[in-house]
């Protein structure tokens, strides 16, 4: 039987420049869904909108622990998966906004947003249904003899529907590089994990039913985030095992932009206690007594990530949208 572990606290181990480099792409995350909510609600967005806010540090931790030809897939609150890929803020925010310029042309909208040139594939509504889809990229880069990693998030949710427990078990029997990255923000919409799982230790149900390593982590943690990561990609690269991880984690706004962030369903003062634990916060508490502390460089790139989103966002509002003659195209693959 596969043991469940918690991952530790650890000490910092990278260098100061990819520590900085951390902190700017928190910092991007944030202040891009900033203004995504200021969007929405200016009525520049439509349809759903889903944000990143306080979960910040499962992303970016995820990405620092992986290359980048590495296969990334997740569910529809994508917009920090897409970026800390590298994909550019303005194309982001004009797929947003339903532009020609966007990642998927203005077609996918908040929910699939896509980006093949850095392998983020997705960007899936369906809850659940980027499950298989990633763990059939995993079989086929070890099919095709690859040294690629796939990285698939989900929300605690999904873990109730059966493709995610058809994809653990394949994933484990034919012994797939795959890293299953459960975001556990507590809430699925508004149902509390609690009331909708059984085994509440959500790494315990894929260590006992599918042999395969449970690991849960402090999800606002970067630094305890980044260290389960390593230890996951290196058992997937080298060993082709899959790992399943559990960031406990939190989400600051609601659900979606049509949820209130103080509902019937979590208190103010839940939120609030939660606040204190901002993982971007956290980090720079990690970071005092260290050179690269300084509070005026770390405003100075603040100022700068706010002057990029707000540019981005300027040019991605004034771009076309797509032309009526695309309407058909990108429906199906030409032969």
């Amino acid at each position: 039987m596969v043991a469940v572990t918690t991952a530790p606290r650890q000490k910092m181990s990278l260098p100061n420049e990819e520590l900085l480099q951390v902190y700017r792409e928190m910092l991007l995350l944030r202040r891009f869904e900033e203004r995504m909510a200021q969007l929405y609600q200016q009525g520049k967005i439509g349809g759903f909108c889903h944000l990143y806010i306080g979960q910040e540090a499962v992303a970016v931790a995820a990405q620092h622990a992986v290359r980048r030809e590495d296969y990334m897939i997740t569910s529809y609150r994508d917009h920090g998966h897409v970026l800390v890929r590298g994909a550019d803020p303005m194309r982001v925010a004009a797929e947003l906004c339903g532009k020609e310029p966007g990642v998927a042309r203005g077609k996918g909208g908040s929910m699939h947003l896509f980006d093949v040139e850095h392998h983020f594939y997705g960007g899936h509504g369906i809850v659940g249904g980027q499950i298989p889809i990633g763990t059939g990229m995993a079989f086929a880069s070890k099919y095709r003899g690859e040294d690629r990693v796939t990285l698939c998030f989900l929300g605690e949710a999904a873990m109730n529907q059966g493709t995610f427990h058809e994809s653990l078990n394949m994933a484990s029997l034919w012994s797939l590089p795959i890293i299953y990255i459960c975001e556990n923000n507590r809430y699925g919409m508004g149902t509390a994990v609690g009331r909708a799982s059984a085994v509440e230790e959500l790494s315990r149900r894929t260590a006992d039913a599918y042999n395969i390593h449970g690991i849960s982590v402090d999800g606002m943690d970067f630094f305890a985030l980044y260290d389960c990561f390593q230890e996951a990609v290196e058992l997937a690269r080298k060993k082709n095992r899959p790992t399943f991880i559990s960031a406990e984690t939190y989400r600051f706004r609601g659900h979606s932009m049509s949820d209130p962030v103080h509902s019937h369903y979590r208190s103010k003062e839940e939120v609030e206690t939660m606040r204190e634990r901002d993982p971007i916060t956290l980090f720079v508490k990690r970071l005092d007594g260290s050179e690269i502390a300084d509070a005026s460089v770390l405003e100075s790139m603040d100022e700068e990530i706010k002057e990029q989103v707000n540019d981005a966002v300027k040019r991605a509002v004034e771009a076309p949208e797509p032309g009526m003659e695309t309407r058909f195209e990108d429906v199906y693959v030409e032969g």
